[in-house]
């Protein structure tokens, strides 16, 4: 394990997590990206990866793993999502919108 310092996006607190030395980390953002599931960072216990539980960490500014007392607002670490073999982007749609407006 090794400890992991991340800032929080919206007031640059500084929080750290005990984590595997293995990350495959993709973004801190103050909102949680869509069909991403989150583990809050209070469940972490040290001897479990939080990559095998979930898609991210939900992380409240201020909170026991913050160096300060922060803005108290959740932000979200987001690791690297794969599926068949490809990597997800988290900025585009499962489904293709379509609209029909001359209906």
């Amino acid at each position: 394990m090794v400890t992991v310092s991340y800032y929080c996006p919206r007031c640059e607190t500084l929080a750290e997590l005990e984590r595997d030395a293995s990350l495959r980390d993709k973004c801190v953002t103050p909102d949680p990206l869509d069909g991403w599931t989150y583990l809050p960072a209070y469940e972490l216990d040290g001897d479990t990866d939080p990559q095998e539980l979930a898609d991210g960490v939900e992380l409240v500014c201020g909170a026991s793993e913050s160096a300060d007392d922060g803005c108290g607002e959740p932000y979200y670490l987001s690791f690297v999502r794969f599926e068949n073999g490809e990597e997800l982007d988290p900025r585009a749609g499962t489904v293709d919108a379509r609209f029909d407006f001359l209906r």
